[in-house]
């Protein structure tokens, strides 16, 4: 038992090494932020509305902490996600009756099409942005413009309630816990570990309901 608290002491005392001479208002904005974050990757597995207010909160806080930390990647996909949390609110609150809402749905071959070209379109934007500021001068800003194409994906057709986003959300949320890992966000590497097994779990519950009309959207 001694051994498991020493050990534990440890293991907290690495993490909160990783913040040495980290403003405190930052650790304490990326604890709100995870805490957001992880509010609405729940409630989207969950086909629950209340995904786009928290997401909308955790996205607004991490374009700030990105911006600091100049990861430029996401702090753009955070902006782009807190815009489409505004769209994929309006889209999912459509009813297809006067009961029934949007059903989750398959990508059909129109919008796999657009997938590619979006996934094209935000590399090759994201690519130029590092150009332009000249932030390639780490192996992160490679990894960043990736997942960052990847999220984009995933982000639209989650707001079109379309049951591949959890797919893209998958890949860009395994690579980027290393990525956070090393740039020293400890907190935020987690969330994205968390995330990953919400994905999985969240991939099967809307293959599960797939097709079929909810008639609440707080569940």
């Amino acid at each position: 038992m001694i051994l498991q608290m020493i050990a534990l002491g440890e293991v907290f005392e690495w993490i909160f090494a990783q913040y040495e001479g980290t403003p405190l208002h930052l650790v304490a904005l990326e604890l709100i932020g995870v805490f957001f974050g992880f509010l609405s990757v729940w409630y989207s597995k969950r086909e629950n509305i209340l995904v786009f207010p928290t997401g909308i909160i955790s996205t607004g806080i991490f374009v700030y902490i990105l911006l600091v930390f100049g990861l430029l990647g996401d702090m753009m996909i955070n902006a782009y996600y807190f815009a489409m949390s505004v769209y994929g609110w309006w889209v999912w609150t459509r009813k297809v009756d006067k009961e029934h809402f949007i059903p989750i749905t398959r990508t059909d071959s129109r919008e796999k099409k657009w997938s590619v070209a979006l996934f094209l379109g935000t590399l090759a934007f994201v690519w130029s942005v590092y150009l332009i500021f000249d932030k390639f001068n780490n192996w992160t800003a490679y990894i960043d413009t990736f997942t960052t194409a990847i999220f984009f994906v995933g982000m639209w057709l989650m707001a079109k309630k379309k049951l591949e986003n959890w797919v893209y959300w998958i890949i860009g949320d395994v690579v980027s816990v290393p990525l956070y890992l090393y740039k020293g966000l400890i907190f935020t590497s987690l969330q994205y570990f968390l995330f990953t097994i919400i994905a999985i779990y969240g991939y099967l519950a809307w293959k599960k309901n797939l097709n079929k009309s909810p008639v609440t959207l707080l569940k």
